[in-house]
Order: structure tokens, then sequence, then C-alpha cells
């Protein structure tokens, strides 16, 4: 094996099963609600990418979005979404739903395809579409069965995928990118923060120095499995990414299921294998594709 693809090869697997295993890091943390864990992921996750663009040189400067405003703004609105998405899952995670977040992620790459048609006028193959139309047919059986939408489901698809969508247009590396992110939205989390503090219902500082060390690993969290994903992407094709990112929603089925005891009903296990059908003609076409070209 060619050294520089088994290198991004280690790097991509560790991000994928880092992100497949993290609602055990919040679970950890279920006691504190889910608004302050996002807090503490901002906060910390702003220092620590402050910390390693100081140290690596590797920041673009300030100047850079002076000159450039639109990426500047293009990042705000990044920031928001990225923010909500992760709340989504913080919240997935801690109210027992699992399953549902797992079941957005499996979407996720359905969505990109639909953006992708909307927004950048591509056109979708015949196997795109049969692959877009089952997933759409798992989530309308879903909401005729269980009388619901999947609206977290759909909340981390569309979020993430909105969110992929606008970075493609931003010009900045993905350490950059997260960076300015984080720092954009520091001070609305640390304004948060002062006000669950004054108030008294702040978790940090207040319960254990055990649960203080697990919010502030919550920066490590955020930024080291998508470091690990930036330096794989380098490496590997975009077919060896795409079979790789469905380990991270199926290590939260074995967790949801196998740890924490959420049921897989019948109208779950028939959505589910909707979605998976889809996802085998859309990675299947896009192989096809790639070798095609």
């Amino acid at each position: 094996m060619d050294p520089i693809y088994r290198r991004g090869l280690i790097y991509a697997l560790a991000a994928f099963v880092l992100w497949g295993v993290a609602p055990a890091y919040f679970k950890l943390i279920q006691q504190v609600p889910p608004a302050e864990i996002i807090v503490h992921r901002i906060i910390w996750s702003s220092v620590l990418m402050a910390i390693v663009l100081g140290a690596t040189r590797r920041f673009v400067g300030w100047n850079y979005f002076r000159e450039n405003p639109r990426v500047l703004g293009t990042l705000v609105v990044t920031s928001l979404l990225i923010s909500s998405n992760w709340l989504t899952f913080v919240y997935a995670v801690n109210s027992g739903r699992m399953l549902d977040a797992s079941l957005g992620y499996y979407i996720n790459p359905l969505v990109n395809v639909l953006l992708a048609v909307i927004f950048l006028g591509e056109r979708l193959r015949p196997l795109q579409l049969a692959a877009a139309a089952l997933a759409a047919l798992g989530v309308a059986y879903q909401v005729f069965e269980l009388g619901r939408l999947p609206w977290i489901s759909l909340m981390l698809a569309f979020s993430f995928g909105f969110y992929g969508l606008l970075r493609k247009r931003v010009p900045l590396d993905a350490l950059n990118g997260l960076g300015v992110e984080t720092l954009l939205v520091a001070p609305l989390a640390l304004l948060y923060f002062a006000q669950l503090w004054t108030t008294g219902h702040a978790q940090f500082a207040q319960v254990s120095r055990s649960l203080d060390l697990l919010l502030i690993a919550a920066g490590v969290v955020t930024t080291v499995p998508l470091a690990l994903f930036a330096a794989g992407a380098q490496r590997l094709p975009y077919t060896t990414i795409g079979f790789l990112q469905y380990i991270s929603p199926s290590l939260g089925i074995v967790l949801a299921v196998g740890f924490y005891g959420e049921h897989f009903g019948t109208a779950r296990a028939v959505t589910f294998a909707l979605i998976w059908a889809g996802l085998v003609l859309f990675t299947w076409d896009a192989w096809r594709a790639r070798r095609a070209g």
C-alpha cells in the first residue's frame, strides 16, 4: 500500500471512529443542559484553535478578512449553522434519541446531492435520482408510521449540508475555517455563560472538578477529529472518504441500541433499510463514475 494512502487511511479512520464514539462522551456530561455544553464546546474549541494556529503560524491573519468581507460574512453564517448542528446532536444524544442522530448522518450525503442540484445546477444521474427517492421514501414512511417528522435527523442532515455547501465557497483550510468560526461565535457563548453564571444555573465550577475537566475536554472532542479528517481527506480519493463516512453513524447505532437501550423497532428498521439501500446505490454510482472518468 502506498505510504501516503496508508497514512490518509489511518487519519480518516481515526476521525470517523472518534466521531462515532463521541456520543459516549456527551453521555458522561448529560447532566449539563445541551446549551451549556455547546457554550463550552465553542469556548474551549476557540481557545485550542487559537493556540494551534498561533503555534503553527498557519493563521491567515485578520487583514485577509478585511480585504475579503464576503468570506467573513460566509463564515458568520457557517458558524451559526455548525453551532446549531452541534446543539441538535447533543440534544439528541442526551435525550435518548441517538438513532435519530445516526439517521441524520446517513441522510446527509443524499442531502448534499439535493443541494448541489438546487444551488449548483448539477444534474442527477439515474442511480443518484433513485437513491434520493429511496431516502425520501424512508423519511415519508417514518412520518406515516410514527406520526411525526424526524426533525432531529432532518435538522442534522440539512444544517450540515448547508454548512458544507457554503464552506466549499470559502478558500480556507479546515483549521483556519473552524478557528475563525469558533472565534466568531465565542462572544455569544461567553455572554450566555455569563448569564448562566450570574443566575446560578451554570454547571461549570459548581459541581465537581471531574465535570469541569470533561467540559474543558469539549474543545479536544471537537477539534481533533476534524484535524484528522482534514489530514485524511488530503491523502485519499473522494470515493474512499465516501465509504468511510458511514462508520460514524453505524457506531452510533451500536452505542444507541447495544449500550444505551434505545428501541430499534419495525418503523426504524424499514426507514434505515430504505436509507441504506439509497446509500448503496449512491456509493456504487459514485465509484462507477470515478472509474469511468
